[in-house]
């Protein structure tokens, strides 16, 4: 199955508002601030249970048969390199 992140954390039984543990794959603490661009590994998920660490439902599906998007990544990989490039230089002028 390929879907959105939104739809994949519906289908995962993962809470959809205001949650600490956004991604279904890690533990990825999405209110540690100081943490997000400097620590480089995240624990994985051990399980979905209902109750632990942002889970709200029992899944529909399990998590090894979901498949990312590739064009929202790539979109935003792109999104994100632009941004850090030198805005002075002919590189940013020519995009």
């Amino acid at each position: 199955m390929c879907c959105d992140v939104k739809v994949i954390a519906l289908l995962l039984g993962l809470q959809q508002e205001f949650k600490k543990y956004c991604c279904f794959i890690c533990e990825w603490d999405s209110r540690s601030r100081p943490l997000q661009y400097s620590r480089k590994d995240w624990p994985a998920r051990k399980s979905l249970e209902p109750g632990i660490i942002s889970v709200e439902n029992q899944p529909l599906v399990e998590p090894s048969k979901i498949l990312l998007p590739s064009m929202p990544l790539k979109l935003g990989l792109m999104k994100n390199c632009v941004k850090a490039m030198n805005q002075e230089e002919a590189a940013f002028t020519y995009l």
